[in-house]
């Protein structure tokens, strides 16, 4: 005798698919965090968005995804923004990553801006700092060079941003898992890093001399202007142009160059190019720009 089907549960599946993105919300939520923010966020992603933002419904105790998208998209000056922000943004990052970078600032550009005979700050952005590893490699070449040319009469101040919350509370504190320095010298980690008093735990943190020459803070790149005082002679803006548009990468990097000294130098990610963007800059090296004097 056959066995009867049972009947679903329409009242779970309904729960559950509450709880799902559906395409029509997945295309509300891209498209606004595109305009707003700069990221794209193609249809490959939906799963990556819905799984990340699904945490954050439950932290906020909401039904369903509808209810998200009224309390994003209905307040933008609300925090839960800066919560979506910190989730759906891509922040992987390394120690001396593309380090042809560092070696063109040991052998072409430190020793070119060392020989200015000018006062003041030495003055570095890192305009997508993410974790930090990126702006504590930078101080740390820095320092090397200083030390190795006797420069100690000189000093530089590094800035690091970054549009995700969360990226920039880990770049301040500094503290990070000790594999993360596995392709750095033995004589950097000694120099510049803390192992920490509980040998059961594998983290190092950044020397507070280090950090002491660093500041953070959040910043959208997206923003029409950048509220910052300074004018810089190096800017990194490496591996997040990839996630803007052609139209915003342009903009950004606009933005960027007024931010820049004549003459200064721009740095961006090694699969990204400048070729189309119409600013007064020349190719040095690829994916190195100078700005004109």
């Amino acid at each position: 005798m056959d066995m009867p089907v049972p009947k679903p549960n329409t009242a779970i599946t309904h729960t559950l698919s509450r709880k799902m993105l559906n395409p029509e919300q997945f295309i509300q939520l891209s498209e606004f965090i595109t305009t707003n923010y700069g990221i794209k966020l193609p249809e490959h992603k939906k799963v990556m968005v819905e799984g990340r933002l699904q945490k954050r419904l439950k932290e906020l105790q909401l039904e369903s995804f509808a209810e998200y998208i009224d309390l994003v998209l209905g307040h933008e000056e609300t925090e839960e923004v800066v919560h979506m922000i910190n989730a759906v943004s891509t922040n992987k990052t390394d120690f001396f990553r593309e380090s042809a970078h560092f070696d063109f600032m040991n052998e072409v550009l430190l020793p070119s801006l060392f020989a200015e005979k000018r006062a003041g700050d030495i003055k570095i952005w890192s305009s997508a700092a993410s974790t930090g590893e990126e702006i504590y490699t930078i101080a740390m070449v820095m320092e090397e060079f200083m030390k190795k040319h006797k420069l100690t009469h000189r000093s530089y101040r590094i800035l690091g941003t970054d549009i995700s919350v969360d990226a920039l509370h880990t770049a301040i504190n500094g503290v990070y898992n000790i594999a993360r320095l596995i392709n750095m010298s033995q004589q950097l980690k000694k120099e510049y890093f803390l192992k920490s008093k509980d040998l059961n735990k594998p983290i190092v943190r950044v020397k507070p001399e280090l950090r002491a020459k660093t500041a953070f803070g959040r910043l959208n790149l997206m923003d029409e202007e950048y509220k910052l005082e300074d004018t810089y002679d190096i800017i990194f803006c490496r591996n997040v142009l990839i996630y803007f548009d052609r139209e915003n990468q342009d903009k950004v990097i606009s933005r960027l160059v007024k931010k820049l000294k004549p003459g200064g130098y721009l740095f961006v990610g090694h699969s990204e190019s400048l070729f189309r963007t119409a600013t007064n800059l020349k190719l040095v090296k690829p994916t190195i720009y100078q700005k004109a004097l």
